[in-house]
C-alpha cells in the first residue's frame, strides 16, 4: 500500500466569507459573493461584475506584501491553526510551501506603474511583483522551511500545487505541506478576459447559460500531511488524499480540446491512481467557468466517463465565488473536503424554470444539483481544474483510508537530450531558429520571447535525445518548466497600457502571454506532448529545482520520460526592474532557456537512447528568509548539497566537479565559497554564469547541462549542480558518468 496522506487543516478567504465555515455556509446555501467591481475601473466595459474580497481584513492592509500573498497568509494562518501544528524549530524544515498562483503580483505591478509614473512608488515595490515571491513570504511569515514551490499552471496551479504537495509527501520528503493556491483581483485579469471578450456581462452561469466567466479573488489552503506524523501528535483528520492526474490538450493556448481528451486523461489518471473506477465517484466539483467552450468540453468529458455511474452529482461553486484563477483549485478542493466530510453538494446556482428544462436534457444520468443543496454519502470526491495552455488536473478526496496502487518506478533515470539557447545580454533568435523545427511563422508570431526561448531549447533538446512525439507516446512524456521572472516584460506592457489607456484598452493578442505556464503551453502543443505539464516559477534555483521536481515525476511513476527546462528573458523591461532593485546591474544580466531530457531506463532502452549521464540524486531545502535576501540561509544550501548526495548513495567527498551558481553579486559568492570549501575544499568549480550572465532560471539548468556534458565527455566521475533562489530556497542534482 502507498504511505497514507490526509488533509489536517483548512483555511479559506474568498467573497463569500472570511473563512472556511463562513465560505462553505454561504455555498451550500446558495449565496453568491458576485457584485459589481470595486477595486478595478470598469469604464467602458461591456461587464462590470466580480468576486471581491471584502477588504477591512487587518491582515490584508498590512503593506509588505503583494495582495495575493495576503489572501495566501491570511488562509495559511487558519488552516495552521485548525490543523493544531506546532512549528518549532526541529520540525520547521518537514513543511514546507506549495501554492498555485496565475498571475503573481499583479495588483502590485499596477500600484507600482501607477505610482512611478506620477513620481512616486518605491523601488523595493518591485519584489512584489513575481509570482516567485508567493511562497517564501507565506514561509517567511510562519517560519516554514520545507520545500517551496510556487506553480503557475494558470487555473489549473491550486490543484496541481496538492498534487504536487501529496507526491513530495509519499516519497518521504516531507512530514506536511501548507498547500494551496492565491491569486488577487486585478485590472490585468480584468482587462485581459475583457480584451478576450470572455466575461459574463451578468453574473457567470456555468453549464447554463454559460456565456462568460466572472472573476473573483481569494485564497485556498489545506493542510496536507502524512497521515502517521498526524496520528502521532494526535491531529483531527478531515479525509484521506488518494491521487491525482496532470495532463496536457496540447490543442490551442487559451481555448479547450473540444472533444475534451486531456480533461479526460487527468481525471482517468486521477481515479487509477486511487485504485478506483469511474463508478465509484459520488461528487465532482466541476471546472465549470461558465464559457460556452469550456462547459461544452466539460460536459462531453463528464458523460464519456461517468454516463454509467447513476449516482454522480456534480456542481461548479465558480457560480458564486466567480472564477478566482490560481486559487480556483484549491478553493474548490475545501469545498470538496467539506462536501465529504459533511455530505452535502454545493449547487450550482443561477437557474430559472426554464433554464432547468433545458438542463435535463444535457445532464443525462449526472446530477448537476442547480439551485439547491443535495444531502448525501460521499465517500469518494473529485475536483477538477483546466486551464490556459491546455493543463489539467484531477485530485480525488475519500472519507475512508483506501488502499491505492505503489507506483513507484525505482528505475535508473538517464540524461539523454539537451536543448541549449543562453548567452549574454541577450540570445539571438532568427528565421533559421524556427525554420530548423518547420515552426509556422503563424505561430511563432503568437509568442512573446519568453515563450520562444522555450520553444526552441525544448525542440532542441527533443531533437538531440531523437524523441519522436506520436499519438501512441504523447502521453507518456511531460514538461516541467522553472523561471524566475516568467514573461514579466509582456506583464509589465500589458499593465503599463491598461493603467495609461484604461481597462478596456487590453490587448486581446498579448493577454494569454501574461500567464506564467503560456510557454509550457505552446511547446506542449507545437511538439504534441500530451503528458505532465506544469511550470514552476521560484527564483533563480527554478531551472534546476525543475530538474528535481522532474525527476520525482518519473519516480512516481507518471511519465517516462520529462523535459526539465529553465527559462528566463532579458529585456529593457527585465533590465530596468532589476537595476531598480540594485541587487545587480543590468550588465549582468543574460536569458535563454535551457532543455533537459530526463528519461527512466526502460525507455531508454527501449529506444536504444544514447546517454550523457545519470541522475542519481537530487534534493530542495529552504531557509526562510525576505525574498529577496540570502543571507542567514546558508546552512540550507549545504542540506540541498548533503541530501542529494545521500540519495545518491555517495558521499560528498566523492564529487569530482561542482558547477556553482556565483553571478558576481557579493553576497551570493561569499555565500556559495563558504560553503563550498567547507564541504568539497579544493575540488574544481565550474562558474557558468561567467559565460551566460546571470539568466536565472535558465543558468541553473545550465549547470547540470554542463555537468551531463562534461562526464559524457570522460572527464570526471560524480558532477553536483547546485543553485540559489532569492529568499533561501536550493535545489541540488547529482549526475553520474555512465
Amino acid at each position: 500500500m502507498s504511505k497514507r496522506v490526509v488533509v489536517t487543516g483548512l483555511g479559506l478567504i474568498c467573497a463569500l466569507g472570511e473563512n472556511t465555515e463562513q465560505c462553505w455556509n454561504a455555498a451550500v446555501n446558495g449565496v453568491t459573493g458576485i457584485a459589481p467591481v470595486k477595486s478595478v475601473n470598469a469604464d467602458g466595459c461591456y461587464a462590470n461584475l466580480g468576486a471581491e474580497v471584502a477588504a477591512h481584513n487587518k491582515e490584508l492592509s498590512e503593506e509588505d506584501y503583494d495582495r495575493s500573498s495576503l489572501l495566501c497568509i491570511k488562509a495559511a494562518g487558519e488552516a495552521l491553526k485548525d490543523s493544531g501544528y506546532e512549528i518549532t524549530p526541529e520540525n520547521s524544515d518537514r513543511i514546507g510551501v506549495i501554492i498555485g498562483n496565475c498571475v503573481g503580483g499583479a495588483v502590485s505591478i499596477d500600484e507600482y506603474y501607477t505610482a512611478n509614473k506620477n513620481g512616486g512608488g518605491k523601488n523595493t515595490d518591485v519584489l512584489k511583483m513575481p509570482a516567485a515571491a508567493l511562497a517564501n513570504n507565506v514561509a517567511f511569515h510562519y517560519g516554514l522551511n520545507g520545500t517551496t514551490a510556487n506553480i503557475v499552471n494558470a487555473c489549473a496551479a491550486g490543484t496541481i500545487s496538492l498534487a504536487y504537495a501529496t507526491d513530495l509527501i509519499r516519497s518521504g520528503k516531507a512530514d506536511a505541506f501548507v498547500a494551496g493556491g492565491s491569486d488577487s483581483f486585478s485590472s490585468l485579469a480584468f482587462a485581459g478576459f475583457h480584451a478576450l471578450h470572455a466575461l459574463a456581462p451578468n453574473s457567470c452561469s456555468p453549464f447554463n447559460l454559460s456565456n462568460g466567466i466572472t472573476l473573483g479573488e481569494g485564497a485556498g489552503v489545506l493542510i496536507i500531511e502524512d497521515y502517521e506524523h498526524a496520528k502521532a501528535r494526535g491531529a483531527k483528520i478531515y479525509c484521506e488524499v488518494l491521487g491525482s492526474g496532470v495532463s496536457s490538450d496540447a490543442h490551442h493556448i487559451t481555448a479547450p480540446d473540444p472533444e475534451g481528451k486531456g480533461q479526460m486523461l487527468a481525471i482517468t489518471r486521477a481515479i487509477v491512481n486511487s485504485g478506483l473506477n469511474a463508478s465509484n465517484i459520488d461528487y465532482i466539483n466541476a471546472h465549470g467557468t461558465g464559457t460556452a467552450k469550456n462547459d461544452e468540453a466539460e460536459f462531453l468529458s463528464l458523460h464519456t466517463l461517468f454516463d454509467d455511474n447513476n449516482h454522480l452529482s456534480v456542481s461548479s461553486t465558480k457560480s458564486m465565488t466567480g472564477h478566482c484563477l490560481g486559487a480556483a483549485g484549491s478553493i474548490e478542493a475545501v469545498f470538496t473536503v467539506k462536501a465529504v466530510c459533511e455530505g452535502i453538494v454545493p449547487p450550482t446556482i443561477g437557474y430559472t424554470e426554464e433554464n432547468l428544462e433545458t438542463l435535463k436534457e444535457k445532464a443525462g444520468n449526472i446530477d448537476f444539483v442547480p439551485n439547491v443543496k443535495r444531502e448525501k454519502e460521499i465517500k469518494y470526491a473529485a475536483s477538477n481544474s483546466f486551464a490556459f495552455g491546455g493543463n489539467n488536473a484531477s485530485i480525488i478526496f475519500a472519507k475512508e483510508p483506501r488502499d491505492i496502487p505503489d507506483r513507484a518506478n525505482m528505475e535508473r533515470i538517464f540524461v539523454t537530450g539537451l536543448g541549449e539557447l543562453i548567452g549574454k545580454p541577450q540570445v539571438e533568435i532568427s528565421s533559421d531558429n524556427y525554420k530548423e523545427f518547420g515552426i509556422k511563422m503563424a505561430f511563432y508570431r503568437k509568442l512573446d520571447r519568453f515563450s520562444q526561448l522555450q520553444l526552441i531549447s525544448g525542440m532542441r533538446a527533443l531533437k538531440d535525445a531523437d524523441v519522436a512525439i506520436t499519438d501512441e507516446n504523447a502521453g507518456d512524456i511531460g514538461i516541467v518548466v522553472g523561471t524566475a521572472d516568467g514573461p514579466l516584460t509582456e506583464v509589465y506592457n500589458f499593465q503599463k497600457t491598461v493603467c495609461e489607456n484604461g481597462t478596456a484598452a487590453g490587448s486581446a493578442f498579448s493577454f494569454p502571454n501574461t500567464v506564467y505556464n503560456a510557454a509550457g503551453g505552446y511547446f506542449s502543443i507545437f511538439a504534441g506532448i500530451k503528458g505532465y505539464n506544469v511550470t514552476n516559477a521560484n527564483s533563480v534555483q527554478a531551472g534546476l529545482q525543475s530538474l528535481c521536481y522532474a525527476a520525482d515525476v518519473i519516480r512516481n511513476g507518471d511519465e517516462n520520460i520529462m523535459i526539465a527546462t529553465g527559462t528566463d528573458e532579458n529585456t529593457e523591461v527585465t533590465g530596468y526592474l532589476y537595476d531598480t532593485l540594485g541587487l545587480m546591474s543590468k550588465d549582468m544580466l543574460g536569458e535563454g532557456s535551457v532543455s533537459v531530457v530526463l528519461e527512466s531506463e526502460a525507455s531508454v532502452e527501449k529506444r536504444g537512447a544514447k546517454k550523457y549521464a545519470e541522475l542519481i540524486g537530487w534534493a530542495t531545502a529552504h531557509k526562510a528568509v525576505p525574498f529577496g535576501k540570502l543571507g542567514g540561509s546558508e546552512n540550507a544550501l549545504k542540506t540541498a548539497i548533503e541530501n542529494a548526495c545521500k540519495n545518491a548513495g555517495i558521499s560528498v567527498s566523492d564529487i569530482d566537479l561542482v558547477c556553482g551558481a556565483a553571478n558576481g553579486v557579493a553576497e551570493v559568492d561569499e555565500l556559495e565559497n563558504r560553503v563550498y570549501s567547507e564541504l568539497f575544499g579544493d575540488i574544481p568549480t565550474v562558474r557558468v554564469k561567467s559565460e551566460c550572465g546571470e539568466a536565472r532560471a535558465a543558468a541553473s539548468a545550465e549547470q547540470a547541462a554542463y555537468a551531463a556534458k562534461e562526464l559524457s565527455a570522460g572527464k570526471y566521475n560524480y558532477a553536483l549542480a547546485a543553485a540559489f533562489g532569492v529568499g533561501g530556497q536550493y535545489s541540488a542534482v547529482v549526475l553520474k558518468k555512465v
